[in-house]
């Protein structure tokens, strides 16, 4: 599980804003922020780095 939608209401960030700036699709962040599906690591950081969090700051 993990907390990627908590941290983008918290910040009042879009998922299509998450999905350009991550190069994937609303379909793909959609499903992360949704927990249908977990990024890869590689890409957590990612995620992490964009929202200026620390990646253990998106895990349960």
């Amino acid at each position: 599980m993990n907390r990627i939608k908590k941290v983008l209401e918290e910040k009042g960030i879009k998922q299509v804003w998450l999905a350009d700036r991550l190069g994937k699709s609303f379909n793909t962040v959609n499903g992360y922020v949704q927990n249908r599906a977990q990024p890869s690591l590689g890409v957590l950081y990612k995620i992490a780095k964009i929202l200026d969090v620390e990646p253990k700051d998106l895990l349960k």
